[in-house]
């Protein structure tokens, strides 16, 4: 007996390191239950409509990670895949930063023709924890490295759905990084029966799974790539908007790969997502990767005990099939297309479709006003003129015969003369102008063909063109490309100050994957011209060139949805589109979160509050989303300072809508607006409340 007593205690103590090793006391109960056997840590959750999921993760290194990976109802648990791996690729590039260039919002930046490593990242699994984050559960574990970056394996469960979320989360040291990663999940074991994804043109294309098929890249529709087997599916794909850098074009460069031994790095077979170094070989900018920022390495994943088709159809739902969903009492629109279809097709000799592949593509995103920029390069702006009107000419017969009762095809032109910088123009009808005037020539005179016609020489004429036709101006991708420094350098002028001149337009430039928020320039630059003391208002805008069916359009677009009950008829004019946008009736989104009601103390968006001396005030909104939400955040400013106060929403689910109501001190302030982010960094704002 008292040989035993020795061997009794080793056992117990074998027993206690090897459950120390994954921490509970942040774990809190939220519907999901975690327990530990052995050297494998066991989750499940609840992912609706009374089915659980099922999370086996084995610790111990040398082995799957995801021992297996199970859902249905209680007792009656399906097996969707085993013995899978997660897997990155990390590439590491230099960043060509400077204040002259805009800093870390460089955008003219050519990472990829500079020398730069790709590595795979290791994972020496570590200790880990469970943490309780609202309605969501968090894994942690220790052991991530690659070249300058280090940290930690991230799996984030979200109740109410089959939804996890897998994520290297890293940080370097270096100054001036740019990264770019590849990720996906590797069979080591047993192989997936079949692997499917859309083609680009929405048909669902199904591979059997040969476990010697070396990888390949998969130009696919819905930035997805599914594991099938006996079981059920999973689905792997990325933030729809996030995981796409800033290029000029949309290009689609084969987002998904499939298939064993993946740039010579990654053994096994494996399924995930992946980034082209080279873009669209124009400016290639990368992701910003500051010094000590956590950069999120990230893919989502979703579980199904259906087939493919049926899991796609599931994943779909979070970005309402690539679309921008209608919503009652407002009409969406996009701006700033560099199609050049007048030059290319129209002017060119060319045969003109009936229906042009751009305005299907347009009209099938739920786009209901789009705002073109053409002749940004073939056009001719300053003349000579017979040249110039011919263009505009064709330019206004073109949108006019494109457009529809519920399709209003609008011309607009991105400027860039008189100002400084880059920026829009956009009038409420067809107008003649001619960027340039000779000293005989008068600023308005009439032609016999084409009827009145402007010819511009300065920012002083400019201004009168826009007054005197009711036009309005933006600043386009402020802060950034060639508009670096502006509207900054031209706070001052008359032009910027007065009501012709809108503001600034917002796109996600540049990337930084440890934000959990897409691009905070021009939100920054939002708050700055309201503390400078100006009415300005904020825009989406597109800014990429062709536009196909084959592109991954969708992640490089965002929407305005505009208070408008009807889209104008284009032979009446579109007034009442600048109307709205002049006085801030609207908010931005990237499409998954929509904002349909929005005030404080009752006034909305572009409207003036008088609060009480008090400064007591109730922000009211109203919230739709697909991706469970993270945070909203109020910002307001005093005139000189900015204030955010976050208010965090991670007890939401996916798929919901909701009213919300905060109790917030504005006392001193002089306006205020909201933004709302989910878990993927889709998002949406507002435009400001002038406060007095």
């Amino acid at each position: 007996m008292k040989k035993s007593v020795p061997i009794f205690f080793i056992v117990c103590l074998f027993y206690l390191n090897t459950i120390a090793q994954v921490n509970l006391q942040a774990f809190k109960p939220n519907g999901a239950t975690v327990s530990t056997r052995q050297k494998e840590l066991v989750l499940s959750w609840p992912v609706g409509n009374g089915a659980i999921g099922k999370m086996v993760l084995d610790l111990e290194n040398g082995r799957p990670l995801f021992s297996s990976l199970q859902m249905g109802k209680k007792g009656a648990l399906k097996v969707v895949a085993a013995n899978l791996d997660p897997a990155f690729i990390l590439r590491v590039g230099k960043r060509t930063l400077s204040a002259e260039s805009g800093g870390w919002d460089v955008f003219f930046d050519r990472v990829p023709t500079r020398p730069y490593t790709t590595n795979v990242v290791k994972f020496e699994k570590g200790s880990a924890s469970v943490s309780t984050h609202g309605s969501q559960t968090v894994v942690k574990i220790a052991g991530i490295q690659s070249e300058l970056f280090n940290g930690s394996l991230e799996i984030t469960l979200y109740n109410g759905s089959p939804l996890f979320n897998v994520a290297a989360v890293v940080s370097t040291q270096k100054d001036s990084t740019a990264i770019l990663y590849d990720a996906g999940l590797v069979n080591k074991k047993e192989m997936w029966t079949n692997v499917a994804w859309s083609d680009v043109k929405g048909n669902l294309q199904t591979e059997k799974a040969v476990k010697t098929d070396e990888s390949k890249n998969l130009e696919v529709k819905y930035r997805t790539v599914i594991g099938e087997n006996a079981g059920g599916s999973l689905a792997v794909f990325p933030a729809p908007h996030q995981y796409f850098y800033p290029l000029d074009e949309a290009f689609n460069l084969k987002f998904t790969w499939k298939g064993r031994n993946y740039l010579n790095l990654i053994s096994g077979y494996g399924i995930g997502i992946r980034q082209d170094p080279l873009g669209d070989k124009r400016y290639v900018p990368w992701f910003n990767a500051p010094p000590n920022t956590q950069q999120r390495l990230n893919f989502f994943c979703l579980l199904s005990t259906g087939k493919a088709d049926a899991t796609l159809a599931e994943v779909k739902k979070f970005t309402h099939n690539d679309t921008y969903v209608p919503l009652a009492g407002y009409k969406t629109m996009a701006s700033h297309f560099h199609n050049e279809f007048i030059s290319d097709v129209v002017l060119s000799g060319k045969t003109i479709p009936e229906k042009p592949e751009f305005v299907t593509v347009l009209k099938k995103a739920g786009l209901n006003i789009v705002k073109l920029a053409e002749f940004h390069g073939p056009g001719h702006p300053k003349g000579p003129d017979s040249t110039r009107l011919k263009e505009l000419d064709a330019l206004f017969k073109q949108t006019q015969r494109l457009s529809d009762p519920n399709f209003l095809l609008l011309p607009g032109e991105e400027a860039n003369n008189f100002y400084g910088g880059h920026w829009l123009a956009f009038f409420p009808k067809p107008i003649y102008w001619i960027m340039s005037r000779k000293s005989d020539f008068p600023f308005e005179s009439n032609d016999p063909k084409y009827g009145k016609v402007y010819r511009v020489n300065d920012k002083v004429e400019m201004l009168r063109l826009l007054e005197q036709e009711h036009g309005l101006a933006w600043t386009a991708h402020a802060r950034t490309k060639a508009s670096t420094g502006y509207p900054d350098k031209y706070k001052e002028e008359d032009f910027f100050k007065s009501e012709t001149f809108m503001g600034a337009a917002w796109k996600a430039i540049p990337g930084d994957l440890s934000l959990p928020t897409l691009s905070k320039r021009v939100l920054n630059l939002m708050d700055d011209m309201a503390n400078w003391g100006l009415r300005k208002h904020v825009i989406s805008e597109a800014d990429i060139f062709t536009i196909t069916e084959q592109n991954e359009m969708y992640a490089h677009l965002n929407v305005n949805y505009l208070q408008l009950d009807k889209v104008p008829n284009y032979a009446d004019g579109w007034q009442p589109v600048l109307d709205v946008m002049r006085k801030g009736k609207f908010f931005v989104s990237t499409g998954e979160v929509l904002i349909p009601k929005f005030n404080v103390n009752g006034k909305g968006a572009g409207e003036t509050l008088k609060i009480d001396a008090n400064g007591k005030t109730t922000v009211n909104m109203q919230l739709n989303w697909t991706f469970p939400l993270s945070f909203v955040e109020i910002v307001s400013g005093d005139g000189a300072k900015v204030y955010r106060k976050r208010i965090n929403l991670n007890t939401t689910q996916a798929f919901g809508k909701k009213d919300f109501s905060w109790q917030i001190d504005l006392k001193g302030r002089k306006w205020v607006r909201v933004e709302a982010w989910d878990i993927a960094t889709n998002g949406a704002f507002t435009q400001m409340v002038w406060l007095e």
